[in-house]
């Protein structure tokens, strides 16, 4: 499997994105030198295709699949994408508190520790749907780790279309988000530009 292993805060120096939207507290004291080139139209564009995939830790062949499902669906292709990256069950497992970071979401899952509807599933990229019962299973609960988890995130906002028993270690999809709720620094239309060339 495939895993993307580039420093987080060096990333996120080089895409301009604080890395509070990882779920990262540290920052980084290092500036960037950034030349007094104007960026081009297609640097732009490929620069917020890059910090979308990695805000999701997706890889290129997989992001590139979904914004093929987005522009079959109906609606907008770019709040599509949005939609589809947010409902990952890794990204889930982070919005809820269950994690502290998208990476660590990903091995919660991964290791099996997340039910849905009451069966295992441990595919970081499943995405959930709306209604779906999203849980840490009974076995982990009592895991000192879980307990560290929660202790960090219990002043972290959840989203609105989410609905949480942080007690329980479940929740419930209310519905899919919409492009208001996701509150990611990606300007979404200029991946569809990228994408449409």
């Amino acid at each position: 499997m495939a895993v993307n292993k580039t420093p987080i805060l060096k990333r996120c120096r080089s895409l301009g994105l604080d890395p509070v939207y990882l779920g990262v507290d540290k920052k980084s004291n290092r500036s960037l030198k950034r030349s007094n080139r104007k960026m081009s139209e297609y640097g732009l564009q490929l620069r917020e295709k890059q910090k979308a995939k990695f805000i999701y830790g997706v890889l290129e062949k997989p992001f590139h699949n979904y914004y093929v499902k987005a522009d079959k669906m109906k609606g907008m292709t770019g709040e599509n994408l949005m939609v589809i990256l947010e409902s990952r069950l890794d990204n889930v497992i982070f919005r809820l508190g269950f994690a502290r970071t998208r990476r660590e979401a990903r091995q919660v899952v991964d290791h099996k520790h997340v039910t849905v509807n009451g069966k295992i599933v441990n595919i970081p990229s499943y995405l959930v749907k709306a209604g779906d019962v999203i849980e840490i299973k009974e076995k982990s609960k009592g895991i000192q780790r879980f307990k560290d988890i929660t202790a960090v995130t219990a002043g972290r906002l959840v989203p609105e279309w989410l609905d949480v028993d942080a007690e329980n270690l479940s929740a419930t999809v209310k519905e899919l988000p919409n492009r208001d709720a996701i509150d990611v620094p990606v300007d979404e239309m200029l991946i569809v530009e990228l994408y449409s060339k």
